[in-house]
C-alpha cells in the first residue's frame, strides 16, 4: 500500500467542516488553476481557429501549391504555360496530394449604369473543386460547366453585388483593356461571401475558356496549375517533392516552371498568423506561472498548518522524502481538481462559441466574422499534462521546507 498517498487522501478529503486555516487559500489556488487553464484552452482554440479559418479561405482562392511560368510577373495578366507538359498523373500519385486543377486569371473592368469597378476574372477548369464556393454561397448556384460549350455564368461576391447593385440572374458586362479592347457579357449564377473583403472585392469566378479565348490561347494553355494537399503541415515538404518532379521540364520557348506555396503568395498574412503563436506562448507561460505561485503559497500554508503532523511522522521514523511526497500528492489532487474545473469552463465556452457564434468580429480587420474555435483533443491532452507537470515541479522547492522541521519542536507546535 502507498502510505504517502493514503495519508494525502485522508488530509485532503477529510470533513470540510473542520476548521482549517488553509481551506480559503486552497480554494483560491484551485480557482486560480481553473481560470488559468480555461484561459489557456481558449487561447489555443482561438489562435488555431484563426489560423485554420484564414488558411482555408486563402487556399479557397489559390489552393495550397501553384505551378506557373517562371518569370518576375506578379500581376494577374499572366504568361501561359502548356499544361500538357506538367506530369499531372505523376503529381497526383504523390502522397498527400488531394486535387489538381488548372486555372487562369485576367484583369477586367465591370461597367454598370452608375458604377465602374476593376476586378480579376478567376477562370475555373472543368474539374474544378467547388467545395469552397459551395460553402460560401449565399444566393444562387455554382457555375454549370459542360465540356462541349463554355459557360457564360459567373460567381460574384456579396460585396461586389452590393457595390454594383447586382442580383442573381442579371447580366454583367466586363471590358478588357487590350488591343483591341474587348467586351464580354456574363450572367450572374450565384453570389458568395468568403468574409475576406480584400478578395471578395477583387475576384469574379468564370469558365476558364473565356480567358483562353480573350488571350488567344490554345486549349492547353493556362495561367498555372493549382494543387490541394491533405496536410497543411507538410506544405513545404510536398512543394519540394513537386518541384523535383518538374525540374528539367522546359516550355517550347525554353522557359521553366515556378512552384510556390500559398505562404509564399501571401507572406504578409502568414507572417501575421505566425506572430500570433508568440502571443500564445506568452499567455501559456504567464498562466502557468500564476497557477504555480498560487500553489506554492497554498503548499507553504498547508505545511505550516500540518507542522504537528510532520513532527509526529518524523518521530515515528518517516524520512523527509516520504513526508514531502505526502504534500506533493495532496498538491497534485488540488491541482487536478482545479484542472477539471478549468477544462469544464474552457471547453464549455469554446463549445458555446462554436455552436452559437455569440462573439462577432469585423471581417475587414480580422478576415473572419466571428471568433473561430478549433478544439483539438491532442492539444488539450498536451496542455493538461504540461500544466500538471509544470505546477507540481514548481512545488518541489517549497516542499524542501519540510526537511527543516524537527520532531522536538514540531510536536510542541501549536
Amino acid at each position: 500500500m502507498n502510505l504517502e498517498l493514503f495519508i494525502a487522501k485522508k488530509i485532503t478529503y477529510k470533513n470540510k467542516s473542520d476548521k482549517q486555516i488553509s481551506r480559503p487559500i486552497i480554494n483560491i489556488a484551485t480557482l486560480g488553476i481553473a481560470l488559468g487553464l480555461s484561459v489557456m484552452i481558449l487561447a489555443i482554440a482561438i489562435i488555431t481557429g484563426f489560423k485554420a479559418g484564414i488558411t482555408e479561405k486563402l487556399t479557397g482562392f489559390g489552393s495550397h501549391i501553384q505551378i506557373s511560368n517562371y518569370d518576375n510577373n506578379n500581376s494577374f495578366e499572366t504568361y501561359p504555360i502548356d499544361q500538357n507538359l506538367i506530369p499531372i498523373e505523376r503529381l497526383s500519385q504523390i502522397e498527400g496530394v488531394k486535387h489538381i486543377q488548372a486555372y487562369a486569371t485576367k484583369p477586367g473592368i465591370i461597367k454598370t449604369k452608375d458604377e465602374i469597378q476593376g476586378v480579376v476574372l478567376n477562370g475555373a477548369s472543368l474539374n474544378q473543386d467547388w467545395s469552397f464556393f459551395k460553402n460560401k454561397l449565399v444566393e444562387g448556384e455554382i457555375i454549370n460547366m459542360i465540356p462541349s460549350k463554355k459557360s457564360n455564368q459567373v460567381l460574384i461576391s456579396e460585396k461586389l453585388a452590393k457595390l454594383l447593385h447586382l442580383n442573381v440572374g442579371e447580366k454583367l458586362i466586363m471590358y478588357f483593356v487590350q488591343d483591341p479592347i474587348r467586351q464580354r457579357a456574363f450572367t450572374i449564377s450565384g453570389i458568395y461571401n468568403s468574409g475576406m473583403d480584400e478578395f471578395d472585392k477583387l475576384f469574379v469566378i468564370c469558365d476558364m475558356r473565356h480567358i483562353q479565348k480573350l488571350n488567344n490561347w490554345e486549349a492547353n494553355q493556362v495561367s498555372g496549375i493549382e494543387i490541394t494537399i491533405d496536410d497543411f503541415k507538410k506544405l513545404d515538404e510536398t512543394k519540394e517533392i513537386i518541384r523535383d518532379n518538374i525540374t528539367g521540364i522546359f516550355s517550347n520557348d525554353g522557359s521553366t516552371f515556378k512552384v510556390r506555396t500559398i505562404k509564399q503568395k501571401y507572406p504578409q498574412i502568414f507572417n501575421w498568423l505566425e506572430m500570433l503563436d508568440i502571443n500564445v506562448w506568452i499567455i501559456l507561460g504567464l498562466m502557468i506561472l500564476v497557477a504555480g505561485f498560487n500553489m506554492v503559497s497554498g503548499l507553504l500554508i498547508i505545511i505550516l498548518e500540518k507542522t504537528n503532523m510532520i513532527g509526529i511522522l518524523k518521530a515515528l521514523g518517516t524520512d523527509n522524502w516520504s513526508v514531502r511526497k505526502i504534500f506533493l500528492y495532496q498538491s497534485a489532487m488540488i491541482i487536478g481538481k482545479g484542472m477539471l474545473l478549468g477544462n469544464l469552463i474552457g471547453i464549455g465556452i469554446c463549445l458555446i462559441q462554436y455552436h452559437f457564434q455569440l462573439i462577432s468580429l469585423d471581417p475587414v480587420n480580422y478576415y473572419l466574422d466571428t471568433v473561430p474555435i478549433n478544439l483539438n483533443w491532442f492539444h488539450l491532452l498536451l496542455l493538461n499534462i504540461g500544466t500538471l507537470i509544470a505546477t507540481v515541479s514548481m512545488l518541489l522547492i517549497p516542499s524542501y521546507w519540510i526537511t527543516r522541521i524537527t520532531p522536538s519542536k514540531a510536536i510542541k507546535f501549536d
